[in-house]
């Protein structure tokens, strides 16, 4: 097996079950805010909603095609109202989701697992779900989901959301096996990258001022940038996800730990609120910052699993074994190295952020032995950067750019397959300067 960081590292038996469990995870095509796929034999379909109540007591009505059983639940940090559902196909008006009256202040909806969708609810302050009930369809009106949300004392939420706990946990982790096969470990002699796209499924990630989504536009982005590796003959390459599929933050860091992934690249395309910002970044891990645009932009995605309606959970830092530690100073070398090699080729091809290479605690590069980075490719809040992130021409040249820095981060290690490599070389995916 392709090795670029030290051995040293024990992975016991639990830690690769758990990994392997989320190489499986759910790759189930979802629906985003204003999307629509299409629909699949006896499929409930959900077609419009609405709020109406004021700050005391709020009710929230779906209409459905049919039917179905739902799953409430409340869940705190920040206050939330969660309704699990099955394969729902969400054919509701771009704006949808949008605003809030009452009680809520927003929600958002879209597929969180395989043959589940999920509806997120933001409330002013704690709130419970006083009644929720399905009506029928009947006389040409179509079925509703009905759900009466009340105010209550933050006393009364806490014991509602330790209550539900139990169906929360299950709600927020049931994922089914997905396409996704295991590249083994034993048959590779080559390097494994492991791309992943930000965001999918109920996530969307940032919207541009054209209604471009970054979910959508990194997975098209990180396609393209597989197939570039792949023709090179010196990598395989495995993605977190390959549809629109959610999949949760620590989840993306387990695959590519299952898969002993020797580099780990986040692929995202945020939105910021100062929207002169433009251009793109490459971020490696720190406990602080290196600045408050980092400490935005790593708040903004690491919001990613409670945006879902998954509940966060502080992530122990257990340094007391030297052996992880030294791991972890190895890895970070490793990422920090490449990151500049990253900027320096992304710098030929493509317009860069001031100070390109920057740092923050992204949840997604916490792999205590896989060398990571998250490239922002620019931001959709900067209009000029979301007509750039959706050009072919530019894609192209930003992928060329990432190969190449790739293939030279691996170049030494790998100078021996040189020989059985016919006509794959580096001024071969050179990228044009800007």
């Amino acid at each position: 097996m392709f090795r670029t960081r030290i051995k040293g590292l024990i992975r016991t038996p639990e830690v690769l079950a758990l990994a392997f469990l989320a190489l499986f995870a759910a790759t189930a095509l979802a629906v985003g805010n204003g999307s629509v796929l299409a629909a699949e034999a006896g499929e409930i379909e959900a077609r419009a909603a609405r709020i109406a109540g004021d700050a005391t007591r709020t009710r929230f009505v779906v209409d459905l095609s049919d039917a179905v059983e739902i799953a409430p639940f409340v869940l705190g940090d920040p206050h939330r109202i969660i309704v699990d559902l099955p394969n729902v196909r969400f054919s509701l008006p771009p704006e949808a989701g949008k605003g809030g009256r009452g009680l809520i202040t927003g929600w958002r909806y879209g597929s969180i697992a395989r043959n589940k969708a999920r509806i997120v609810i933001d409330t002013k302050g704690p709130a419970l779900i006083d009644k929720s009930f399905v009506l029928p369809k009947v006389d040409g009106q179509p079925a509703r989901m009905v759900l009466d949300i009340v105010t209550a004392t933050e006393e009364a939420f806490a014991e509602e959301v330790a209550r539900t706990a139990n169906a929360a946990q299950a709600g927020a982790v049931t994922a089914g096996k997905g396409d996704r096969q295991p590249i083994r470990n034993k048959e590779r002699t080559r390097p494994l990258i492991v791309l992943d796209p930000g965001h999918g499924g109920i996530d969307s990630g940032a919207v541009g001022k054209k209604g471009t989504l970054e979910k959508a536009v990194v997975l098209d982005f990180a396609s393209i940038l597989k197939r570039k590796l792949e023709e090179t003959g010196r990598f395989e390459v495995a993605l977190t996800r390959s549809d629109d599929s959610f999949i949760p933050l620590k989840q993306r860091v387990e695959i590519a730990r299952g898969l002993h992934a020797d580099l780990f690249v986040s692929v995202h395309a945020d939105s910021v609120r100062q929207a002169y910002v433009r251009g793109g970044t490459v971020y490696t891990l720190s406990e602080r910052a290196s600045d408050r645009l980092s400490a935005q932009i790593a708040r903004n995605e690491n919001q990613s699993d409670i945006l879902a309606g998954l509940e966060f959970e502080e992530e122990a830092d257990d340094v007391s074994d030297i052996l992880i530690d030294l791991t972890r100073r190895e890895t970070k070398n490793f990422s920090v190295y490449f990151a500049n090699a990253l900027v320096g080729e992304l710098q030929s091809a493509v317009k860069m952020i001031n100070n390109p290479h920057r740092s923050a605690g992204f949840v997604v590069l916490k792999a205590a032995d896989v060398p990571s980075v998250l490239v922002e490719l620019g931001y959709l809040s900067n209009m000029h950067d979301e007509k750039l992130l959706t050009s072919d021409e530019w894609r192209g040249r930003a992928a060329d750019a990432i190969t190449v820095a790739i293939t030279r981060f691996f170049e030494p290690r790998i100078a021996h397959q040189d020989a059985a490599i016919d006509g794959n070389s580096i001024a071969g995916v050179a990228p044009s300067q800007q």
